[in-house]
């Protein structure tokens, strides 16, 4: 019996791993470009940015979009940003919707033994591969959706724009910062929808959506001991690998002061209404004008998470020292980073650490120069917007304005005056994050609720 095309491939289709998780074809398409966008190399050691880029303008000129619309452009050829509009009735200025291209580095030797972090990978109710979630599922459901669009005709009151860039997590050519310096015209927003939010799963339920709206401030300095050295079998008190030991233990026992913002505030006293006990308690005593100082210390001593949204922080995370087994070192050096809340001046910060070393001969040099940037409005249209969607999905869930202690490339755009809201929508476990590190994954339910959620919440906005 002659069976036709249409019904062999939706006989494939419904036999796929996808399919049982309830996907349809918009969700499909979007596994499609997340897959070729997992299986390009993007780090900056040996990968290529344009060549991700270029693949998505492809996928988006085949969906009809125009040259004049789609384009790949960077500082060299390994650092291709793509840029993509799909216009709008002119009513207003752009919606900018950003994800980075380019990923950490990773190792096979470093995965689990059936993973190759540059092979996508589907298994048990997960995708795996690097970038899965940090940050080619978001710039996946920003294609998917922009294809979408165009498919259904939708004509936003307002341009709208993806931009996909390289250089997020490190490298000389941040894809932000070098289209704000030579093409803001393209890019330039009435505001931007990025990463750096996320859902909160606590027993299988969403119980919190974060919107990112203020992220702390990156800053490393390094620290170090030098002396003449010697040989091993005379031993002197100024050791340089002990003066640094010194140095760096007075520093792990030192806190910054707590200061609240608006964002952290609005942070804390949605999660005491998910929290419990004394728990619940004390995120609302943190919360208030004038912190509860037991409240602060139970809070940090039992989460990081809430520890780092109170203040600022500073870490060890490099150390070297020494020359021989048998010499005594000659020098000793330590790098440290720090998580600066905005508005932080971290020449204060440095002179503030000098005092707690309290040794004239341990030398602080910056590392990274910081980059502040203030946060962003709350805007009410954009929050009535994610609440609304947010309701529609996940009943129940809050929506929370957090405060990122890490960082993303809303720092150059909220400099330039351009307010950038962290909206992901991808609902995990909190405490399984492999966003950089091993066996990276996303959950495959989590991501297709998270292309609805954002294709429901872009058209909102640009409507």
């Amino acid at each position: 019996m002659r069976i036709s095309l249409i019904a062999l491939l939706a006989a494939v289709v419904s036999a796929s791993p996808a399919a049982a998780q309830g996907a349809g074809p918009h969700d499909l398409e979007a596994r499609a470009i997340l897959k070729e966008l997992v299986e390009i190399n993007t780090t900056d050691s040996s990968g290529s940015t344009t060549k991700a880029a270029e693949a998505m303008a492809a996928r988006l000129e085949a969906a009809g979009f125009t040259d004049a619309d789609v384009q790949v452009l960077g500082p060299n050829p390994r650092k291709g940003n793509l840029v993509a509009r799909l216009r709008g009735r002119n009513a207003g200025k752009p919606i900018v919707l950003l994800a980075h291209l380019d990923v950490v580095e990773a190792a096979k030797a470093d995965w689990s033994a059936d993973l190759d972090p540059f092979v996508f990978t589907e298994r048990d109710g997960f995708f795996y591969g690097r970038g899965t979630s940090d940050d080619k599922a978001h710039a996946a459901i920003w294609i998917a959706n922009l294809i979408r669009y165009k498919q259904e005709g939708f004509v936003p009151a307002r341009d709208i724009v993806v931009a996909l860039t390289a250089d997020e997590e490190g490298g000389d050519s941040n894809g932000v910062k070098w289209l704000l310096e030579h093409h803001r015209s393209l890019i330039d927003a009435e505001f931007v929808l990025n990463e750096g939010g996320g859902g909160d799963l606590r027993d299988g339920k969403a119980v919190a959506n974060s919107v990112q709206a203020a992220e702390k401030v990156y800053y490393s300095f390094a620290m170090e001991a030098r002396n003449p050295g010697g040989h091993s079998s005379l031993p002197r008190k100024d050791n340089a690998i002990y003066r640094l030991a010194a140095a760096l233990t007075k520093i792990a026992a030192f806190e910054f002061p707590v200061e609240m913002n608006e964002i952290t505030r609005g942070f804390f006293t949605g999660m005491a209404v998910l929290e419990s006990g004394q728990t619940a308690a004390d995120l609302k005593a943190a919360a208030g004008p004038s912190p509860d100082p037991q409240a602060v210390a139970r809070l940090a001593a039992e989460s990081p998470l809430y520890n780092s949204m109170m203040r600022s922080t500073c870490v060890a995370t490099q150390l070297t020292g020494g020359h021989a087994e048998n010499a005594l070192p000659q020098l000793a050096r330590a790098v440290v980073n720090c998580r600066l809340l905005p508005g932080s001046d971290f020449r204060a910060v440095e002179q503030t650490l000098k005092k707690v070393v309290a040794d004239e001969d341990i030398v602080f040099t910056t590392v990274w120069e910081p980059v502040a940037s203030p946060a962003s409005p709350l805007r009410p249209d954009v929050m009535a917007a994610i609440k609304r969607h947010t309701d529609e999905l996940w009943p129940g869930a809050v929506v929370l304005p957090v405060m990122s202690t890490g960082a993303t490339d809303g720092v150059y755009l909220r400099n330039a005056g351009i307010p950038i809201y962290g909206v992901e929508a991808v609902f995990g476990d909190p405490n399984d994050v492999r966003a950089h590190g091993k066996d990276e994954r996303i959950g495959i339910k989590a991501f297709y609720d998270a292309r609805e959620f954002l294709y429901r919440l872009v058209k909102t906005l640009g409507s």
